[in-house]
């Protein structure tokens, strides 16, 4: 069952994306008891987002999650469908998934952008090399396919 060893970097990227929504939750909670929100704190977008500032890391971080990973999102149920999830494709997708991790802790909690550009340019070559994996598999079994079935005179 090698093919559903991809399914687990996967739960750890899904498990990382409501981590981050809760520190979302707990910090934007601890805002608004330190400085309650009035009527106007949400009177339109630019207000709530002032009255946000201080901790907009988390949400900012939690865009980004479903930007980028869909791509990965996406990728994973096809590499499944294929059964092209081979033990390289799962090297990937954890050096994909170890990257995001420290994307979003740099993003909150250290906010090094040198720092947190070099692990983001990290996992998106992951994902490419997991994408172009995939397009090179798929020409492969493409081709055996063909061979197989004009070895059986098919058309």
């Amino acid at each position: 069952m090698q093919v559903l060893g991809i399914l687990w970097p996967t739960l750890a990227l899904v498990a990382l994306v409501f981590v981050v929504w809760f520190t979302l939750f707990f910090q934007r909670t601890a805002h608004m008891k330190r400085n309650p929100p009035t009527a106007e704190t949400f009177a339109d977008g630019d207000s709530s987002l002032r009255y946000f500032r201080p901790v907009e890391m988390p949400a900012n971080n939690l865009a980004n999650l479903f930007e980028m990973p869909v791509l990965y999102f996406a990728l994973v149920p096809v590499l499944l469908l294929t059964a092209q999830a081979n033990h390289i494709q799962v090297v990937f997708a954890w050096i994909y998934v170890v990257a995001r991790v420290l994307h979003s802790y740099i993003h909150i909690a250290v906010k090094n952008v040198p720092a947190r550009f070099l692990v983001y340019a990290i996992s998106v070559a992951a994902l490419m090399a997991m994408w172009i994996g995939f397009a090179v598999d798929l020409v492969a079994a493409a081709s055996a396919f063909d061979a197989a079935h004009a070895g059986l005179g098919v058309v």
